[in-house]
């Protein structure tokens, strides 16, 4: 089916507009209100009620399975959060028809995934944590952590009362 040109020139718009109205709306059509916020091209697939007040998810995430994500949080753009995984079967020589037990993935209030952040199945992300870009998080991290690297590991800490930043290597 071919789309004419004022439809493409339309949804090219709507794909690159910043706007907070439109994010609020898009957010509303998913299920999901108290101040949440929803960029173009985020794919939700984690039932309702499970994304906290005032929280923004990024342009192209990926959401999946038993996703919590928590108050105050920022999911950067494309970043990946599926809780699901295959899990390979033997008897056939795939990972194609057995799906794995099903482990939460949790986003502390006020926390900040950057852009790029994959958070694998099981993993609990503490309040007020930063994930710096491109970061894959295999582990739990623990409050007010700066975690960063594939995989993530903790390196440095944010004081809760000042928002000053601590890092390992200094």
């Amino acid at each position: 089916m071919d789309m004419i040109p004022e439809e493409f020139d339309r949804l090219t718009r709507y794909l690159a507009m910043d706007d907070a109205e439109a994010d609020r709306r898009r957010a509303h059509v998913l299920g999901f209100d108290d101040g949440v916020m929803v960029a173009p091209g985020a794919i939700i697939r984690i039932g309702a009620n499970r994304i906290g007040r005032n929280s923004f998810i990024g342009l192209y995430s990926y959401l999946n399975g038993d996703v919590r994500i928590g108050a105050d949080v920022l999911i950067g753009p494309h970043c990946s959060l599926p809780a699901g995984n295959h899990k390979f079967d033997p008897a056939t020589k795939a990972f194609n028809t057995k799906r794995d037990t099903p482990r939460p993935i949790v986003i502390g209030d006020g926390s900040w995934l950057a852009s790029g952040v994959t958070v694998t199945s099981g993993v609990t992300v503490g309040r007020g944590v930063l994930v710096c870009a491109n970061s894959v998080v295999t582990h739990d991290l623990p409050d007010f952590s700066i975690a960063a690297g594939t995989p993530a590991k903790v390196v440095g800490s944010i004081d809760p009362e000042t928002g000053e930043y601590h890092w390992n290597d200094r």
